[in-house]
């Protein structure tokens, strides 16, 4: 006589209850996959009971431990904080925050862009002002080596004294006061000394604090009388042969800016020439953005959602953007 066993359905009774998380910052590392439906088992165990689920543009999957073949998570049911579980999935269904690559990623996808004075909220392509690829590591260190913008260099002439910037000059001494006059509960921004532009005859600062999301660089002309004279949301590439003054940074809502202006010294002027605000990638260390001939640009970049976690670097990846030839 042949007896059938049949496994229980699996409900998520069934898995262990917990207290759900109020505060992401606690959470070691979020996970995120790209299936409809994914599995979750009550044990890290291949044979263990498990369910499959729907998976929901709105669920949260808060990773806390990583085992051979799973993580555990934990897991809010409906989004309701108090009705949440332990549970472990796949490594092959997830991807960790500091494991997420660029690979099947649309770089040129953009949520608006401005050329010139003109905006536009409808296109949402980059491919009308020219190309982005990921490059390797090594084309991005090989390019840099023939990087054409200016590095900026310390001026030993400014100095810090008693908290303020001073410029010295054939015993006269003038004071660099920053340009956003911005006080918070730990006192005004930092202002930090970047270096000098030789190109724009100007000297560089970035103002800052813990509790402003976005640095600001401002410009200085020194020479005659101390003159605020532009400012970036970046750390500024400056390209002398054309005047432009770019930078790069991670949009503080979506994905990162990026914007090219032109300088002109004597209006003082400075005209926007292009913005694109890119979606589905955020900018990793802006320093190391720099120009190539032929109008290229690279940057280092970091996948949306990446994160490092205790002991787990997220990895960084790295853009090559070239525009159109002739597009001012």
């Amino acid at each position: 006589m042949k007896t059938e066993v049949t496994q229980k359905a699996v409900t998520f009774a069934d898995f262990k209850k917990i207290k759900g998380v109020d505060n992401v910052q606690n959470v070691p590392f979020q996970l995120f996959t790209k299936l409809d439906s994914v599995q979750f088992y009550v044990s890290p165990d291949k044979n263990a009971a498990h369910l499959k689920k729907a998976n929901n543009k709105l669920d949260n999957y808060y990773g806390f431990e990583e085992f051979d073949d799973f993580y555990s998570i934990h897991f809010s049911i409906d989004n309701n904080i108090s009705n949440s579980i332990e549970a472990f999935v796949l490594k092959s269904e997830f991807k960790a925050a500091f494991e997420l690559t660029l690979k099947g990623v649309n770089l040129y996808e953009i949520r608006s862009s401005t050329f010139k004075a003109s905006d536009d909220f409808k296109d949402k392509s980059f491919n009308k002002y020219g190309t982005i690829d990921e490059v390797s590591e090594q084309e991005f260190k090989t390019a840099s080596k023939k990087r054409i913008d200016e590095a900026l260099v310390k001026n030993p002439h400014i100095t810090l004294k008693d908290n303020n910037w001073i410029y010295t000059e054939n015993g006269k001494q003038e004071i660099i006061t920053q340009h956003k006059d911005i006080s918070t509960e730990t006192g005004p921004l930092a202002n930090e000394y970047i270096g000098r532009s030789s190109a724009l005859n100007m000297e560089v600062f970035k103002e800052n604090s813990d509790e402003v999301t976005d640095p600001y660089y401002s410009f200085f002309n020194v020479k005659d009388a101390v003159m605020f004279d532009l400012a970036t949301s970046g750390y500024p590439q400056i390209l002398p042969s054309k005047n432009w003054v770019s930078f790069v940074s991670s949009n503080s809502d979506v994905g990162s800016n990026f914007l090219i202006s032109k300088y002109i010294a004597y209006t003082k002027k400075q005209d926007n020439l292009l913005y694109v605000n890119f979606t589905n990638f955020k900018i990793g260390d802006e320093k190391k953005a720099f120009w190539a001939e032929n109008d290229t640009f690279y940057a280092e970049v970091f996948p949306l959602n990446s994160a490092s976690a205790k002991g787990k670097k997220q990895k960084a990846a790295y853009i090559k953007i070239r525009l159109k030839s002739n597009l001012f």
